[in-house]
């Protein structure tokens, strides 16, 4: 602000918010292919924060054996798993509930989640976008 006051603190309640539409619009869209396999199957997404102090944050939830094909963001990121787990592509890793997981933008990934699906984070410092 021009003022040299702060900005107000904000809680973001998570049970308010609705489940994210990702093809009505409201910042980037990731392929329609995605999102239409991932609401066949139950897969969905909250975005939680939308650019408040800079931050953008997601709350996802993947059901067991869903598969994310490889992809990229134009922005850095970091996923903290909250329940669940999953094994990246290229023997890059498995993941499960309480790690963390740093992937820089355009690093190429994709990942295939365990028997318990995998909920979890995504942080980034920009309304990423995703290319296949």
């Amino acid at each position: 602000m021009s003022d040299g006051k702060p900005l107000p603190a904000k809680i973001l309640a998570y049970r308010e918010l609705e489940w994210d539409k990702p093809l009505k619009g409201g910042g980037p869209a990731p392929p329609k292919e995605l999102v239409e396999q991932a609401e066949k199957v139950g897969a969905r997404r909250k975005k939680i924060v939308r650019g408040e102090a800079g931050f953008f944050m997601n709350r996802s939830q993947l059901p067991p054996g869903y598969r994310v094909p490889t992809h990229h963001h134009n922005h850095d990121e970091m996923l903290i798993v909250l329940a669940g787990g999953c094994t990246f592509d290229d023997d890059f890793g498995e993941a499960r509930a309480d790690d963390t997981i740093v992937i820089p933008a355009k690093n190429r990934y994709g990942f295939t989640c365990g028997p318990d699906g995998m909920e979890f984070l995504t942080i980034r410092l920009g309304d990423a976008t995703t290319e296949l």
